[in-house]
């Protein structure tokens, strides 16, 4: 009986301790931003805020350029989650439905460009966008975020289109539908949770990236967010509320689309990774 107890029990706590030790410092993000001042360098820690504050989010909004990065961000995350959605529903389905020569080599490809660092390759990225005389654009930004993600996106979707039964996308077809209307009024509707999924591992791998415009852009009117975060103690000096502040404005997109879409993107990550 103790055993069958502690058996029930510890997984519990090591689960709880878990969530406490990964959610505490979203926690200490959030509540630090919305301190007074004085609550935040007090000697003796303050682990709720006595009276809750917006100064440092104003601080931080009213900072140089803070809206023309979060304009480039929304933007280049955005256009490269649409666009790596466009081209892997087309070759999930041409992966899934097709059989052709080299097929199982082309997915072992798609694979390793996955599992490759693709830090490897910056010094490329940026000898070719010079060459385009396009250092300080979003446009060449857009896509390299998009061939970040296209790999993960297209081998996920063609896990889903996989488990599609072909007669249901046959039935469509004897009934008058052309396989694009097939694919578009059957097949496209079953693939939600995978489109969830994939959009949001791509929303977090683009508003999250880093090096790449470090390197691409050097001028204000063409950097995001994950760079002017990078100089907050420049642009702060030591005013930890307004660093906190910007941490959390930063973070919180993420969060809204992870508490809404958690459900279905864990679902799709699954079924995705076995299916096919």
């Amino acid at each position: 009986m103790k055993r069958s107890l502690f058996g029930r029990l510890w997984p519990n706590v090591t689960a709880v301790v878990l969530f406490v030790g990964f959610v505490f410092p979203v926690y200490w993000m959030f509540a630090t931003a919305l301190k007074p001042t004085g609550d935040i360098i007090s000697e003796n820690p303050v682990w709720f805020p006595s009276h809750p504050t917006f100064e440092h989010f104003k601080t931080a909004t009213h900072a140089d350029h803070f809206w023309t990065f979060v304009t480039n961000s929304v933007t280049v995350t955005v256009l490269a989650v649409v666009f790596s959605l466009i081209i892997a529903l087309a070759g999930s389905f041409a992966l899934a439905r097709v059989r052709f020569k080299g097929r199982r080599g082309f997915i072992v490809a798609f694979m390793l460009a996955q599992m490759a660092p693709w830090e490897v390759m910056i010094i490329a990225m940026y000898m070719i966008v010079r060459d385009a005389s396009m250092l300080n654009s979003l446009v060449p930004l857009t896509l390299f975020y998009m061939m970040m993600i296209l790999p993960f996106t297209l081998l996920t979707l063609r896990g889903f289109v996989a488990a599609v039964p072909k007669e249901l996308e046959e039935s469509a077809m004897v009934d008058g539908c052309t396989r694009a209307q097939a694919f578009r009024r059957v097949i496209l509707p079953l693939l939600a949770p995978g489109l969830m999924s994939t959009s949001l591992f791509g929303f977090i791998t683009a508003w999250n990236e880093f090096p790449l415009v470090l390197v691409l852009n050097k001028e204000a009117h063409a950097q995001t967010l994950p760079l002017w975060l990078s100089s907050f103690q420049t642009v702060f000096g030591d005013d930890w509320g307004a660093t906190m502040a910007a941490s959390s404005l930063f973070a919180l997109p993420i969060l809204i689309l992870f508490v809404f879409l958690q459900r279905r993107a864990v679902s799709g990550l699954t079924a995705g990774a076995v299916k096919g």
